[in-house]
């Protein structure tokens, strides 16, 4: 038996194609009902919120500069002190209100330990708000 490609088979194949003009007609429509009912949908709460100054706050923390050069020498503003002295004066500013910052200069060819030592010495004081100053290249 012999099969003919005739035109009477090819009419009753079956379409394989979905057609997508009705899916983008509803979509439409139904971005078009977000849109118009998004802000009446949208409502807010009434609340009163505190009033707050807008200045600037008066009273700015104190800044104490450290360094430590490359004998393993601790300067305290300056002021050369002992690992000692230094944790006696962290503990006396540390309880000032509000705290002051600490800026960390430390020479590079110094020991990590001698920085860990102030580190450690001042988050035990209480002196957080630590900043390592270094050199632009």
């Amino acid at each position: 038996m012999a099969f003919s490609n005739s035109s009477d088979n090819d009419d009753q194949g079956l379409m394989a194609e979905i057609n997508m003009t009705p899916f983008v007609d509803v979509m439409l429509v139904l971005l078009i009902i977000f849109i118009v009912t998004l802000p009446v949908i949208q409502h807010s709460v009434k609340i009163e919120l505190p009033k707050a100054s807008s200045s600037v706050s008066a009273a700015k923390p104190e800044m104490i500069q450290v360094s430590i050069d490359k004998n393993s020498q601790i300067y305290w503003n300056n002021e050369i002190v002992t690992l000692a002295e230094y944790t006696q004066k962290a503990q006396a500013v540390a309880n000032n209100n509000p705290p002051p910052e600490v800026s960390l200069r430390a020479d590079r060819r110094v020991m990590y330990e001698i920085v860990a030592q102030v580190l450690s010495t001042s988050k035990k004081v209480g002196l957080t708000k630590i900043g390592f100053v270094t050199e632009a290249n």
